[in-house]
């Protein structure tokens, strides 16, 4: 009697939801609106909103409240959103974790009050299992084999490319991809979850430091760091003070974007492994919602 052939395991893939219609809500309506507005509307990255909006106008343009975003929101994935996922008790945050700085790295990282700096470092920082950042990055990379869940070399983001909206990198990773740990972690596991959760790491360093990257500008454009990636809006302006013109481009939309992050990272994944899809998806972090659907194509 013959075997029944084996049906292949589904894969995943992304059905992400359609996007909100920014520029259609904002142009015509004032600038001091659509200062205000938006922050309203993306309240996960309000300082990066609104430092790119005043910098493509050509105002002053602080990055410190993109920093409280960006070290509030990393310091959740670490204490909260992961523990959850990977099933463990969610740790409390630091009592002033907004003043960043020396104290915050001690209680994070203990006397050295910095990350691993040398992937020996790296290593022996994992079996630190009474550190809640090492005890998470270490489930991670228990969880997701060396090749599984990984995206591709992608082009880098420059004010000539992010415009495209393609798919890039435009990641907290490619922040701190050259760093010799960051290296170290792609040539043996690829551009997968440990890759990009340890980059939360070194961001967390850079942003207590106050050495997050610079706002880059030009006439009416500017490009922010935020706690995905790089941020950038676009606008012209009327000379009755409303708004004609606008655009803003965020990681997510390199993340979601066809053959980019996203679609690479699932086509990776084991079928096997489809339960660690909450997980992944938390990591990569789209700022949007996103369906996940089992094929059963090639």
């Amino acid at each position: 009697m013959l075997a029944a052939p084996v049906r292949p395991l589904p894969r995943l893939v992304a059905r992400p939801v359609p996007a909100l219609p920014v520029a259609a809500l904002v142009v015509g309506r004032p600038v001091g609106e659509v200062e205000a507005l938006l922050p309203r509307l993306f309240n996960l990255c309000s300082g990066a909103q609104k430092a790119a909006f005043s910098a493509a106008l050509g105002g002053h343009a602080s990055v410190a409240e993109s920093r409280a975003d960006v070290l509030r929101d990393h310091l959740l994935k670490f204490h909260a959103t992961w523990p959850s996922l990977l099933g463990i008790a969610p740790q409390t945050l630091p009592t002033k974790w907004k003043q960043g700085g020396l104290s915050l790295l001690s209680w994070l990282f203990g006397p050295s009050a910095a990350p691993p700096a040398t992937p020996d470092a790296f290593a022996a920082f994992l079996c630190h299992r009474d550190n809640p950042l090492a005890q998470v990055l270490a489930m991670i990379a228990d969880r997701f084999a060396p090749g599984e869940a990984v995206s591709g070399l992608l082009p880098e983001v420059t004010p000539e490319t992010i415009w495209a909206q393609g798919a890039l990198e435009n990641s907290v990773a490619a922040r701190h991809a050259g760093h010799p740990v960051m290296r170290s972690i792609e040539a043996r596991h690829g551009r997968g979850p440990l890759w990009r959760a340890s980059a939360r790491l070194y961001d967390i360093e850079a942003v207590s430091k106050g050495r997050l990257p610079a706002v880059t500008r030009g006439a009416g454009w500017a490009m922010v760091p935020a706690t995905r990636g790089t941020y950038a809006m676009r606008l012209s302006v009327s000379g009755e003070g409303r708004v004609t013109a606008f655009e803003r481009v965020t990681p997510t939309d390199a993340l979601l974007a066809p053959g980019g992050i996203l679609d690479d990272s699932l086509a990776t994944l084991p079928p096997q492994k489809s339960v660690l899809a909450p997980l992944l998806l938390d990591i990569l972090d789209p700022c949007a919602p996103v369906q996940l659907e089992e094929t059963e194509d090639a």
